[in-house]
């Protein structure tokens, strides 16, 4: 994979893309719904960057981002998690956090335990040997994500976050409305 990006400024100081631009261009056919579609496809490309980042750490040390997510989620907490909650925070199926528990059950990093709420039910936790992988993960994750956002003021990164969870409540919005009508159109 080719992961040379060459950016330009546009007029304002901006950064963008202009391979992305020019096909953005040809599909919006419009000045008006341009920006959007750039925003997008900048979008595309700086969650590519982060995932192969994460990648990089976490397969490094064995564990796949997918189950990255799921043990940092699980030693956030004291107690154990559902699969169903922690396929809801992931926004992934639980059959897929099913066989992300599986994986780090087998390298001993979760286990299942019972739900003292719920007879039937199991919970997920985090084992020592799991907790010392987090903590060893730690460090190398932080000097990551400073490199990342180098040269984002503190308002800079609160400021994304704030704009790509924006940007995911309207997609769910509009995925309910989706629903509601039936329609598979917006």
């Amino acid at each position: 994979m080719n992961d040379v990006h060459i950016y330009e400024h546009d007029q304002d100081g901006l950064l963008y893309d202009p391979r992305a631009r020019a096909a953005m261009g040809r599909f919006a056919e419009g000045e008006a719904d341009l920006p959007a579609f750039e925003a997008a496809a900048a979008l595309r490309t700086a969650y590519h960057a982060v995932e192969r980042m994460r990648a990089h750490g976490s397969e490094g040390r064995g564990v796949s981002a997918g189950a990255l997510d799921v043990l940092i989620r699980l030693s956030a907490t004291e107690r154990g998690i559902s699969i169903g909650d922690l396929a809801r925070a992931a926004g992934v199926s639980s059959r897929n956090v099913t066989g992300l528990v599986d994986t780090l059950e087998r390298d001993g990093l979760a286990r299942r335990v019972p739900d003292p709420k719920d007879r039937r039910s199991v919970l997920a936790e985090i084992t020592p040997a799991g907790r010392a992988w987090v903590e060893a993960f730690r460090k190398p994750s932080q000097l990551a994500m400073r490199a990342m956002f180098r040269g984002f003021s503190p308002e800079d990164v609160l400021t994304f976050r704030d704009l790509c969870l924006r940007l995911a409540a309207n997609q769910q919005r509009l995925a309910d409305h989706l629903r509601q009508t039936g329609s598979s159109r917006p």
